[in-house]
Parts: C-alpha cells; sequence; structure tokens
C-alpha cells in the first residue's frame, strides 16, 4: 500500500539522502516531510495550543499550577492529541494494508510498505519531540521517561533501514492506553480524585495498558525474536548485522520493562485514589 499523505518535495528528499545513506536508513528521504511537520506541529501544540486552550477549559486550575505542573500538562495535552492520531492512522493502515497482512516471515524483518512508513514517520516526529521535551525538563520528566523516549525514537528511525518497519506499527499500538493516562492525571488536577468517572477512566487505563502493552506487546516481542533469530539463522542476500539485532531488541527490551514496571505503579496509584480513609486520619480531619 502506498503513503497516503502528500508526495515528499524533492528538495527535501535530495537534502535528507546523504544523511540517510550515512545512516542506512533508505526509505528516511520518502517520509522526512511526515516526521519534520511532526515535530514542528507538536512543538506548537507545546508552547501556543495547550496553554491558549487549557488556560480557557480550567480557567480555575491551570493559571494556577506550577512551572513543572504546567510543563507537565502541556505535555499530557500534546499526548492526548499525538495518541488519537496516531492510534487511529496506526489501526487503518493494519486493516486497509493489504500487502503488509501478507507478509512472510522475511518481510516482517526486511518488509516496507509506504503506508507502514507514513505511520513511522508520523511517530518518529513525535519521539523526536519527545525526546526533546524529556532532555529540556528533565528534573520534571525523569530518566525513565527520558530513556522511554530515546528508545521509542531509535526502534521508530530503524524502521527506515527498512528492518521489522512491521512490527513498529504493531508496537505504535501500545499509545491505546495514554488517552486514559492522560485523563487519569488531568482528574487530579481538576479536583476529581476518587470520583466516579475517575474511578471508570482507571479501570479502562489499567485494562487497554494490560492489553496493550503487556499482552499484545508481549506476543508482537515473542513474534519479533522469532523471526530475527530466523533471519540471522537463514544464510542469504539480507543478513542481520548484529549490531542492528542487538540494539533493536534491547530498546524493545528496554520499552518491555518499563511497561511492566509502569503497571505496577499505575495499579498502586490507582488503587490508592480509592482507599478509604483510616480510622486515624478521619480523626485528623475532623481535629
Amino acid at each position: 500500500m502506498r503513503d497516503p499523505f502528500l508526495r515528499p518535495p524533492e528538495g527535501l528528499v535530495k537534502a535528507t539522502e546523504p544523511i540517510a545513506s550515512a545512516l542506512a536508513l533508505r526509505t528516511l528521504p520518502m517520509h522526512v516531510h511526515e516526521i519534520l511537520p511532526a515535530f514542528c506541529i507538536y512543538e506548537f501544540i507545546n508552547r501556543v495550543v495547550s496553554p491558549y486552550v487549557s488556560s480557557r477549559l480550567a480557567p480555575k486550575t491551570y493559571p494556577q499550577l506550577s512551572r513543572k505542573s504546567k510543563i507537565n500538562w502541556n505535555v499530557h495535552f500534546v499526548s492526548m492529541v499525538q495518541s488519537c492520531f496516531i492510534n487511529t492512522l496506526a489501526l487503518w493502515v493494519i486493516y486497509a494494508d493489504k500487502e503488509r497482512m501478507r507478509m512472510s516471515w522475511k518481510e516482517r524483518v526486511w518488509g516496507y510498505t509506504g503506508a507502514g512508513g507514513m505511520v513511522q514517520g508520523f511517530a518518529a516526529g513525535y519521539f523526536a519531540w519527545d525526546l526533546l521535551a524529556s532532555v529540556q525538563d528533565i528534573d520534571v520528566h525523569g530518566w525513565g521517561a527520558l530513556a522511554h523516549a530515546a528508545s521509542a525514537l531509535t526502534v521508530s528511525m530503524m524502521g527506515f533501514r527498512p528492518f521489522v518497519n512491521y512490527y513498529g506499527l504493531n508496537f505504535i499500538l501500545y499509545e491505546l492506553s495514554t488517552p486514559f493516562l492522560n485523563i487519569h492525571w488531568w482528574m487530579d488536577k481538576v479536583g476529581m480524585t476518587g470520583s466516579k468517572p475517575q474511578l471508570v477512566n482507571g479501570i479502562a487505563l489499567l485494562t487497554t495498558f494490560g492489553s496493550s502493552r503487556l499482552v499484545w506487546g508481549t506476543y508482537q516481542n515473542y513474534r519479533m525474536y522469532k523471526d530475527i533469530w530466523r533471519a540471522i539463522q537463514t544464510p542469504g542476500d539480507l543478513p542481520v548485522p548484529s549490531w542492528l539485532a542487538v540494539a533493536y531488541l534491547a530498546s524493545t527490551t528496554a520499552l518491555s520493562v518499563l511497561n511492566f514496571y509502569w503497571f505496577g505503579t499505575m495499579i498502586k496509584t490507582v488503587a490508592k485514589r480509592f482507599e478509604k480513609p483510616s480510622k486515624d486520619q478521619k480523626d485528623r480531619k475532623t481535629k
């Protein structure tokens, strides 16, 4: 399936080709026109759209937030826009790209479709922005967020060799849980902590996170490891360099470990919102 987005400008393609050649990212020039606008749009949303919209949707909350909380709020706003967009796009391509459906194990490792590359391009633009945001405000986001952004960007960019571009699209569906995570965070900020809507959202968050990242993600990792191992063991014209296999598997494994860690943290966080106060806590509140 061809890339349904606009054709890349020839000048931009030619300007990108030396970098793509040096990094062995053969399909990068065909999708750089999706990476760069995505990066710029998300930065614009972060700097302009989120402060403008948020101060009007939450006039009693957003203006009163501390610097760190405003940074976090804006990042969640960008994340909300991106996750809704990229999930819709990825699900459509997975459903509509018949060429992708017929891929053999060799094509799943080395294959490429324009539509899959488009999704990778828009995702890479976001992860590049996320990495920059994590570096700029490391005191706010922490080292875990920085590791996640770096791993996600590495996985996305390697898809332009192309390498396991098929699985890159499947891993995009990790983002299915992200809208519920953002809503949960916002509810805390606007005074809805412990409310019934937050309980419903919390259940949806844990369900989508567990199913998309832990169950689906672990299954896709297993399939990918199996295909890469088969490619390494099969002599032919398309060998898998050891460094490439190690780099990609290290990145996806790091993401998986973070997902399991974050899932445990989420369970504790959500449960804490709905714990009944102990007798001592009640007594202290009445004093």
